[in-house]
């Protein structure tokens, strides 16, 4: 599995899709509706997962499933 495919798979856990429906151009927001707790402690999980450190203020600007994986892809090769 790769990084991706990880990453939704903990978005899954949050909302009411499978992680084989959520694409990369879908809303964190408006179309998975994450809530501003859920989004908390989705990061927090994030960032036990990969072993990395969000920037809050970088991560609430985040929209898209897309933006989110290329942000923690950069976070992980760091």
């Amino acid at each position: 599995m790769n990084r991706a495919e990880e990453f939704k798979d903990l978005v899954a856990q949050y909302t009411k899709f499978a992680a084989s429906e959520i694409t990369d151009d879908m809303s964190l927001r408006d179309d998975l509706g994450l809530s501003s707790l859920d989004f908390m402690t989705f990061l927090g999980e994030l960032e036990d997962a990969f072993d990395i450190e969000i920037d809050l203020d970088r991560a609430v600007q985040i929209e898209t499933i897309g933006e989110a994986i290329e942000m923690m892809n950069e976070l992980v090769e760091a």
